[in-house]
């Protein structure tokens, strides 16, 4: 069994950090706008479990060769010599 790599292992963690600052963002906003902490801290909230559930539906959705090919157990069949 091989290790991830440093890349696959530090991806949820981009994930988080990218979902923080975009509930940053809107909680400023919304505290700009309405001057009422309260909201602002239920639309960080809610922005920041919405950013976080788009992102990992997206990369569920988006997987590459690479990772079908692990998900199957086996080698790429284009090159020939898997069939005689």
């Amino acid at each position: 069994m091989t290790t991830p790599s440093r890349r696959d292992r530090l991806r949820p963690v981009e994930l988080l950090a990218i979902s923080a600052i975009v509930a940053v963002f809107v909680g400023l906003v919304v505290l700009m706008a309405t001057r009422e902490v309260e909201l602002a801290g239920i639309f960080l909230c809610v922005a920041f479990i919405v950013v976080v559930v788009v992102l990992a539906m997206l990369q569920l959705a988006s997987t590459s060769d690479q990772d079908d090919n692990d998900m199957l157990g086996g080698n790429k069949q284009g090159d020939g010599d898997d069939f005689h």
